[in-house]
């Protein structure tokens, strides 16, 4: 129903976003900068929006293209994130449908007959699909109320994800100009950001950018000593109802985790390309219908995957990038709920994951971000700052640490093999200062070392003041150094148009350089000390060890036998019509319902996560679980 329809309907024209927020999505109020996303949208103008997971993205497309004249086209990268979305609409009885290879010819043609009727409110199709000359004449034929394009951080070859379909969109600003466009990302940094606006010609669209800080995420990152029990003795924190994922570098890892785990009582089931296809999926929906699944994987899962109650995830091996680190993290703890992040790394992940890179057919520019990325998820995992700071900074994000909810700051102390890097940082930090122009990763360590290669004494850098000012470390150290300071967000890459790389200090750096700020750093293998010489490091500040929350319930008191009744009730609705339990109700809605007790369906109403639509389709369902409980 259109914004005219609502407004004749209602009386309102300022608040039917509100409106469709509360009858269809059954939340009160809009969270962070969602309003105003909206009221760009529907006053037809572009976006550009950065939201971390979980922070509500899909409402800002959703709601205008529900109150906007027209149907919204959703530009979707995969069948799994449009199956997912198409299935929590319609649940909230909101028309949209989806055209993939999925379907059959049949189902296609019915799907294009409704849409060109103008029976849907939305439609979600890949980039593959809209620049067909079929779908092109629909979209000729049909009103659109806006076009959205979903995970587009894939239009750059910068991202993690980068899908070359993307970078035929910047079509829809010429040939579309008064439709409004709409770009969103949870994972994107500077560089990204530039090429999304760029390949997609979205100059004037008004960027949104929020915090990435995921605030219910608790990070924790460990050296490798005897993994498998590092992983058992973390898993023995959580319900056996709850749901994971464990990620591994490789499909021979996968399938020796997944035995494990099996072995011990665990409900888990393998996703990687080894599979089947039809392994794959039903799988996948085991992980997603199902409680208590853990899913245990190669980085083929997870893209896509919108399942709000994933508890933890666990890295067995170290990720490709802090970006990847970033957005696989990122899936657990959708509901705003307490969620684990542990990551188990070793050195010599990094040493394989180059030599992936380097066998791949990459152009040389890629070859080298990919490097410098690995390098710099490394000195994360060596270093010892908070990690949502580093997390955070290498987003141009600034935040001050403690956190309180990561290893590092909950611990409250530095580890006894703990080193101090302050001198050598300072003398990298300098040499970026006065020659960073000239200097991509292997000149500044050949500086710093006093290596004259051909490429220095060609450039004259031999003869530059610092040429040699670390020569009593070896290069393998220095390398370590960089990428801790890469990691932290003292120093940054940039990029010219041309592909040339070279080196920048931020603001960050400025602390250490006047030596107000020290550099820590865990040990080399070859650099730990003996105990007998090890001195017991002074807590880093006065602050108290955090708690880490353990509790199930985590928004006030909830009757335990109520809780478990509702969740039996909601279990039994959703195989019924054959949905993940979630899209039923959000444990979240549940909780609300066993701590306030509704009487009637009115009161039912109020409590969030619940529209008219799930109240017609639960509401006295529900309303007989909590009066049985009397």
């Amino acid at each position: 129903m259109d914004l005219f329809s609502y407004a004749e309907l209602t009386g309102e024209t300022d608040n039917v976003s509100e409106t469709v927020l509360k009858k269809y999505f059954g939340y009160e109020a809009f969270r962070g900068e969602q309003k105003s996303i909206i009221d760009q949208l529907v006053n037809g103008k572009d976006a550009l929006v950065l939201m971390p997971t979980g922070g509500g993205k899909s409402l800002c497309y959703q709601i205008p293209s529900i109150v906007r004249k027209g149907t919204g086209v959703i530009i979707s990268p995969l069948i799994s994130l449009m199956q997912d979305q198409v299935i929590t609409l319609k649940e909230n009885g909101i028309k949209a449908a989806y055209l993939n290879s999925s379907l059959s010819l049949g189902e296609s043609r019915a799907i294009e007959e409704e849409l060109v009727s103008g029976e849907l409110d939305m439609i979600y199709v890949a980039p593959e699909r809209l620049v067909t000359p079929r779908f092109l004449r629909i979209l000729e034929q049909i009103e659109v109320a806006l076009f959205a394009i979903d995970e587009a951080h894939c239009v750059s070859t910068w991202g993690h994800d980068f899908r070359p379909e993307y970078r035929t969109l910047s079509f829809l600003t010429r040939d579309f100009p008064a439709v409004p466009k709409i770009a969103l990302t949870a994972t994107a940094d500077k560089l990204t950001r530039k090429d999304i606006i760029r390949e997609l010609n979205l100059n004037k669209a008004k960027v949104f950018l929020s915090s990435f800080d995921r605030t219910n995420l608790m990070y924790s990152i460990k050296p490798k000593t005897k993994e498998n029990q590092q992983l058992f003795k973390f898993l023995g924190k959580f319900e056996t109802y709850e749901s994971g994922i464990i990620y591994c570098l490789s499909r021979r890892k996968v399938n020796e985790v997944c035995t494990k785990l099996r072995s011990k009582g665990v409900k888990a089931f393998a996703y990687h390309a080894g599979l089947s296809q039809n392994e794959r999926r039903e799988n996948q929906e085991r992980f997603l219908m199902e409680e208590g699944v853990v899913m245990v994987a190669t980085i083929a899962f997870g893209m896509g995957i919108d399942k709000p109650d994933v508890r933890f995830v666990v890295h067995m091996d170290m990720p490709r990038s802090l970006e990847s680190y970033y957005q696989e993290t990122g899936r657990a703890g959708r509901d705003g709920e307490m969620s684990d992040c542990l990551l188990l790394f070793g050195r010599k992940e990094a040493a394989i994951l180059k030599h992936m890179i380097r066998k791949s057919d990459a152009s040389a520019s890629r070859k080298n971000l990919e490097n410098l990325q690995v390098e710099t998820i490394l000195g994360l995992c060596e270093s010892l700052t908070c990690r949502r700071q580093s997390i955070l900074q290498n987003f141009d994000e600034d935040f001050i640490a403690p956190c309180g909810f990561c290893d590092i700051c909950m611990d409250g102390e530095f580890p006894e093999d703990s080193q101090d890097i302050t001198e050598k940082a300072i003398m990298a930090l300098t040499v970026v200062y006065r020659l960073g122009k000239e200097l991509h990763y292997n000149t500044l360590v050949d500086i710093l070392c006093g290596d004259a290669t051909h490429v220095l004494m060609r450039d004259g850098l031999h003869q530059a003041p610092e040429f040699g000012i670390g020569k009593k470390w070896k290069d393998v150290e220095w390398k370590r150094v960089i990428r801790i300071l890469m990691a932290l967000g003292l120093i940054r890459m940039e990029f010219e148009p041309s592909g040339k790389q070279f080196f920048k200090l931020s603001h960050l750096s400025l602390p250490v350089l006047k030596s107000e700020e020290k550099v820590f750093a865990r040990p080399m293998k070859s650099q730990v000390v003996g105990k007998a010489k090890r001195k017991t490091r002074k807590k880093r500040t006065t602050k108290k060890k955090v708690t880490k929350v353990k509790k199930v319930f985590t928004s006030g008191p909830v009757k335990t036998d109520l809780w478990n009744a509702l969740r039996e009730k909601r279990s039994k609705l959703a195989k019924k019509r054959r949905i993940p339990a979630y899209k039923v109700f959000h444990d979240a809605t549940l909780r609300e319902m066993a701590r306030r007790k509704p009487n009637t369906l009115e009161e039912l109403l109020e409590i969030n996560g619940i529209g008219d639509a799930k109240l017609r389709k639960y509401g006295k369902i529900f309303l007989e679980v909590i009066k049985a409980d009397d």
